[in-house]
């Protein structure tokens, strides 16, 4: 073989070693950022809603999220919308009742207002009202979905027994 024809060879193998590593690493932290943690300051983690819960916030909040957020998150919040396969990480499921109990107000609205891919960011396209009656919405979605409380039936004595458990 001539000399430069053994020379593009090994450069094709290098380029093609460089080009899979390249790939490999793009994958590994690809899977690493799917389930990387919201980082929000404490003092953010903190706020409270100052918008009181009524129908007439929920109203507008619906139009809100229904123009904004529904393509991505779902009619219901269950991170199913018509776009969500085409996002990585894809997009939250707001009805998980455990996530929700764990999340502040503060917190939702810190995710709400500043985004992060492939969220985008609300604090220039809503008001700071809009955002926190998102909050309550986004907030209904997992209350919704909570199981119904467990009656507490009578005994056989006449006294009350402890609820039923699964």
């Amino acid at each position: 073989m001539p000399t430069d024809a053994q020379r593009n060879l090994k450069t094709r193998k290098i380029l093609f070693g460089s080009l899979l590593t390249l790939i490999c690493i793009v994958l590994v932290y690809a899977a690493l950022l799917r389930d990387r943690p919201w980082v929000v300051p404490e003092e953010v983690k903190r706020l409270k809603n100052p918008i009181a819960t009524t129908e007439s916030t929920l109203k507008p909040a619906k139009e809100i999220y229904t123009e904004e957020c529904a393509q991505c998150h779902g009619e219901q919040g269950k991170g199913d919308g018509p776009e969500a396969r085409l996002h990585f990480p894809a997009p939250a499921d707001l009805t998980d009742t455990q996530r929700m109990k764990v999340v502040t107000d503060g917190e939702i609205f810190y995710q709400i207002s500043e985004g992060r891919e492939p969220m985008p960011s609300f604090k220039k396209r809503l008001t700071e009202d809009q955002r926190w009656e998102l909050v309550i919405l986004v907030r209904s979605f997992s209350a919704r979905s909570a199981p119904p409380a467990a009656e507490k039936k009578p005994d056989a004595v006449g006294k009350t027994a402890a609820p039923a458990k699964d």
